[in-house]
């Protein structure tokens, strides 16, 4: 975890891609990305099952123990954990460490849309960093995301996340510079979301956030370069993007034997 824990720098973040398969995360640590995440979306989406389910969890292990091979730094998105039991995700944690990982996201936004008391919370992360220990536990707080945008209640927990073992704390959807400098206050290195047309990586640095990560975004643009380049070649219209070639793809994969 070390290293990676040193990547989180305020005032100079870690920018981290997501990938959702190998071959995207493949293509990103051949051009430089030191440290990639995962994104429950898309992984999810690629194995056919509902955004963070409990029957997305073999996906997600499989896609780590993959990742892991690269020569990048690997961080888990697990969603909820995928179970309310501590010592179910703390087994998960300890799985995800042994396949090679060297940190999770963790979230306390639920299925229903609620989020989960911030003292299960807090047992969970506590449950995680005391079977998992040298993982980067990444403490997720979805007060933004689900509609409260409380950075009161963000705070409550940022600081109550941290005291339970988190090394760093993930505030989705946060973006007014007044409430990012609150959350940076709390002391441990702040994770962001990049927000297309309202935050830069420039002024959340400015503002001494550590880590801006694009989650779902580049599995999102995906999907919609491969519906454009099917409707483009139908109308008979350039190609909205200039593809690798069918050599560059294979080249960053396993080789045979």
């Amino acid at each position: 975890m070390d290293e990676f824990a040193a990547l989180h720098v305020p005032g100079d973040p870690l920018l981290l891609p997501n990938a959702w398969e190998f071959g995207v995360g493949a293509f990103l640590a051949a051009q430089g990305f030191r440290a990639l995440g995962t994104t429950s979306l898309g992984v999810s989406a690629a194995a056919g099952e509902p955004d963070g389910a409990p029957s997305s969890r073999a996906a997600t292990v499989a896609l780590a123990a993959r990742l892991a091979r690269l020569d990048a730094l690997i961080t888990v998105d697990i969603a909820d954990g995928f179970s309310a039991d501590p010592a179910a995700v703390a087994g998960l944690a300890a799985e995800l460490a042994a396949a090679g990982a060297v940190g999770i996201n963790l979230e306390d936004g639920r299925a229903d849309g609620s989020l989960a008391p911030a003292d299960v919370q807090c047992a969970l992360i506590t449950a995680v960093k005391e079977r998992a220990p040298g993982l980067f536990v990444n403490a997720r707080t979805d007060t933004h995301w689900l509609g409260d945008r409380s950075i009161a209640e963000a705070e409550r927990r940022a600081r109550a996340y941290a005291v339970a073992g988190a090394d760093g704390v993930f505030v989705p959807g946060l973006a007014d510079p007044a409430d990012v400098e609150r959350i940076v206050a709390v002391g441990v290195p702040v994770n962001l979301l990049f927000l297309p047309g309202k935050v830069t990586v420039a002024g959340l640095a400015a503002l001494g956030v550590a880590r801006v990560s694009l989650g779902s975004l580049p599995y999102r643009v995906a999907l919609a370069a491969a519906v454009e380049t099917a409707l483009a070649v139908r109308d008979g219209r350039a190609l909205p993007v200039s593809p690798p070639s069918y050599a560059e793809v294979t080249a960053v994969l396993p080789k045979t034997g």
